[in-house]
């Protein structure tokens, strides 16, 4: 696996567990799942950051928000017992096939 993509997945994961503990955290009021907040924030960020030294901004940016929003809308239905409705099963699916597109269509830059 390319350093870039190794950047971005691990980005895409601390994200996708900030965002998790994020729920737990209520309102950013319990120290122990806010402090899990905010350092998987600053990681996803600095991981994504090392991602465009060899991926597109657009693309990567897209797969990391993409990726991430699928992944926390399935474990919200999972986790948190949130309804699958129609409309999130639909958003779900074009986000992955937007994800699959994107990575189909080269994700390194030229410079």
């Amino acid at each position: 696996m390319p350093a870039g993509t190794a950047y971005l997945a691990a980005a895409i994961l601390c994200e996708v567990v900030a965002t998790v503990f994020l729920k737990s955290s209520e309102g950013l009021t319990r120290p122990g799942p806010s402090v899990v907040v905010v350092v998987g924030y600053v990681v996803s960020l600095a991981l994504l950051a090392q991602a465009l030294k060899s991926i597109d901004v657009g693309v990567a940016y897209a797969i990391w928000a993409g990726v991430g929003t699928a992944a926390i809308t399935i474990i919200g239905i999972l986790a948190f017992s949130e309804v699958l409705t129609a409309a999130r099963a639909i958003g779900v699916g074009c986000i992955i096939v937007g994800v699959v597109a994107l990575n189909l269509s080269g994700t390194h830059s030229t410079g």
